[in-house]
């Protein structure tokens, strides 16, 4: 009886790596580079600070962005090609301080650039993948969330740039999405 479990146990290892290898090889040429990294902070203010004056980042933007019942605050700060989001929750019941309670301050979504999204998502869905938002898209940008992944509990976006950028209108469909369906 041993070797039966230990044979089944292989066998759902083996096909939880034989999903994971599909993810990897259906996205890997449609992959061009990390777009950027969003990270849930406490304090944004502190993170700003650390970021622009300790490690030369410059402040690209800051925002507030409202759901139905609660809000983040977020600011983009880049050096070089480097895009760091950083987002902190207003209040208990944000999807920020969800994630923090859970998972702790720290990576929140890592973004892979792709060239066309379109594609990355068909080769997504016929490998197994899921989405947890609807595409949110804006004039020159496309981005769609996947499943966190539930070993790290990092979430990956998938984004499309032909010229756009974040907008009030991307960032308010993502809030959106995220507290509708009540995902951290």
């Amino acid at each position: 009886m041993g070797n039966d479990s230990a044979v089944a146990e292989k066998t759902t290892v083996s096909a939880e790596n034989n999903t994971v290898n599909k993810l990897i090889e259906g996205l890997q040429d449609c992959i061009i580079g990390i777009d950027h990294v969003a990270i849930a902070v406490v304090d944004l203010a502190e993170a700003v600070d650390w970021y622009t004056n300790k490690l030369g980042f410059h402040l690209a933007e800051e925002r507030e962005t409202r759901g139905e019942t609660t809000a983040m605050l977020s600011a983009v700060v880049t050096a070089g090609s480097a895009a760091v989001v950083l987002v902190q929750g207003t209040t208990p019941e944000s999807n920020i301080c969800k994630f923090i309670d859970h998972f702790g301050a720290g990576v929140h979504h890592v973004a892979f650039g792709v060239r066309d999204l379109d594609e990355a998502m068909e080769r997504l869905m016929g490998s197994g993948g899921a989405t947890d938002t609807p595409m949110i898209m804006d004039d020159g940008i496309r981005q769609a969330f996947l499943r966190r992944d539930p070993g790290s509990g990092v979430r990956v976006e998938l984004i499309e740039r032909t010229g756009g950028t974040f907008s009030d209108n991307t960032v308010q469909q993502l809030y959106q999405a995220f507290e509708t369906n009540d995902l951290y």
